[in-house]
C-alpha cells in the first residue's frame, strides 16, 4: 500500500461491524509510480446527549472522561482509539484520520451535567480516547469551551495531548494548576523528527511538544511526559533521552505504556511497519510478541498496559531507573475536589430563597 502524504494508515478496510467488507487490492492495472491524491479531512458535528463518559476499567486511572472529538487527524498508526470508529460503520484505517466528529454543544452539555443536584465531583480526564487538540480545534474551539466551563465550576481535570496547541490554553491551565484543579500530560514517543513524521504524521513535532511542556510549566500547571507507546525495537532506545529532555523542559512526572495492538490495529500497524520500516519489521513484531506471551496482543487487565516477559521487565526497569535519575518520580499532583462550586447563574432560581446558602 502506498503512503498518502500526511496520513498514517496504509489502508481503509471496512470496520468489523459492517455487513459488507471492502478492502483495497492491486489488480495489476495501477501505475505504481502514480502519485496518490491527497485525502481531505471531513469534519462533522455530533449532537450527543451527554458529554461525560464513564468507565469501570481497573487499569485506567480515572472513572470519567470527556472526548471533544471522535477520530484523530494526527494519524498515529499505533493509536488504541482506532477501533472505536468501527462503531460508526467507518474504517479504523484512513477513515479514522480523515472523518472527524466534534461536539458543538459539548460545553452546554457539561454545564447541565455539572449543575445536576446529584452530581458528585471527581476528576474528569480530557482526551482519554482521541486527542482533544485536533488541528481543527483552532476553528471549532470545542476543547477550549469545555475548559472554560471547568474553570467556572472549579471542576478538577487532567488532560493529555501530543499537540503544542495546548499551550494556547495556558491562561486556564496555569491558574487552575496552581489552585490544584488541573494537571496535564504531553505524549512524546520519539525525538527523531523523521520517525515522528512517519509514525505520527500530523501531530506536533517533538520539539514543539517539548515547547508545550515548557510553556505549561512556566504558567504554573503541573505537567508530565508520557513515553507512550513504547515500541520495542523501534523507539524503546530513546526512553532515557525523551525523559531527560522532558525534565529539562519542565516536566515533573512521567508514565509509559507498552504498545497495544487490539482488533484492527494489529493489521494496520503491520502494514505501516512493512512499508515505513521494512528492515525492522520482523524484529519489531517479534519483540512485541515477546511482551504479549507470544501473541500480537493480550487483553488481560492485569498486564495489557505494560506487558509481560523479559522484554517488558527490562523496559520497566529502565523506566524506573530513568525517572529516579531525572527526578520524574515525584507523586502526581492530587486535585482538589473540595473547591467545586456550581456558579450562581446555573443554580435553580429557588436557590435564591435558600437561607442556608
Amino acid at each position: 500500500m502506498k503512503a498518502m502524504k500526511g496520513r498514517g494508515a496504509r489502508s481503509n478496510d471496512s470496520g468489523r461491524y459492517e455487513a459488507d467488507r471492502r478492502e483495497e487490492f492491486d489488480d495489476g492495472w495501477t501505475d505504481q509510480d502514480e502519485a496518490v491524491p491527497p485525502l481531505r479531512t471531513e469534519l462533522s458535528p455530533e449532537y450527543a446527549r451527554t458529554i461525560i463518559a464513564r468507565n469501570t476499567s481497573p487499569d485506567v486511572g480515572f472513572d470519567r472522561s470527556i472526548n471533544p472529538y471522535k477520530g484523530c487527524e494526527h494519524g498515529c498508526i499505533y493509536c488504541y482509539a482506532r477501533p472505536s470508529h468501527a462503531w460508526m460503520g467507518l474504517s479504523p484505517g484512513l477513515d479514522f484520520e480523515s472523518r472527524i466528529f466534534f461536539k458543538p454543544e459539548g460545553a452546554r452539555l457539561l454545564e447541565q451535567e455539572l449543575s445536576k443536584p446529584r452530581y458528585v465531583c471527581r476528576r474528569i480526564h480530557i482526551g482519554g480516547n482521541t486527542d482533544p487538540y485536533q488541528p481543527v480545534e483552532r476553528e471549532t474551539r470545542s476543547t477550549r469551551s469545555i475548559l472554560e466551563v471547568m474553570r467556572r465550576f472549579n471542576q478538577p481535570f487532567s488532560i493529555i495531548t501530543k499537540s503544542v496547541l495546548i499551550a494556547r490554553d495556558a491562561d486556564i491551565l496555569g491558574p487552575m494548576g496552581r489552585a490544584e484543579l488541573a494537571s496535564a500530560f504531553v505524549s512524546i514517543t520519539t525525538l527523531d523528527r523523521g520517525l515522528a513524521r512517519a509514525m505520527e504524521p500530523r501531530a506536533s513535532t517533538p520539539a514543539k511538544r517539548l515547547e508545550a511542556i515548557s510553556r505549561l510549566a512556566e504558567a504554573g500547571c503541573p505537567v508530565g511526559v508520557g513515553f507512550a507507546p513504547v515500541i520495542p525495537g523501534l523507539n524503546d532506545h530513546e526512553m532515557e533521552a525523551v525523559l531527560e529532555a522532558a525534565q529539562k523542559a519542565g516536566a515533573t512526572s512521567a508514565m509509559y505504556v507498552t504498545l497495544r495492538l487490539p482488533l484492527e490495529i494489529k493489521d494496520l500497524f503491520r502494514e505501516w511497519l512493512a512499508d515505513a520500516r521494512p528492515d525492522r519489521a520482523a524484529r519489531v513484531m517479534s519483540l512485541i510478541r515477546q511482551t504479549r506471551g507470544g501473541k500480537d496482543y493480550d487483553p488481560d487487565w492485569s498486564q495489557r498496559m505494560k506487558g509481560t516477559g523479559p522484554v517488558a521487565e527490562l523496559i520497566a526497569t529502565r523506566f524506573k531507573a530513568a525517572v529516579r535519575r531525572y527526578g520524574l518520580d515525584t507523586p502526581r499532583p492530587s486535585l482538589d475536589i473540595g473547591k467545586f462550586r456550581v456558579p450562581p447563574d446555573m443554580r435553580p432560581q429557588m436557590d435564591l430563597f435558600d437561607l442556608a446558602s
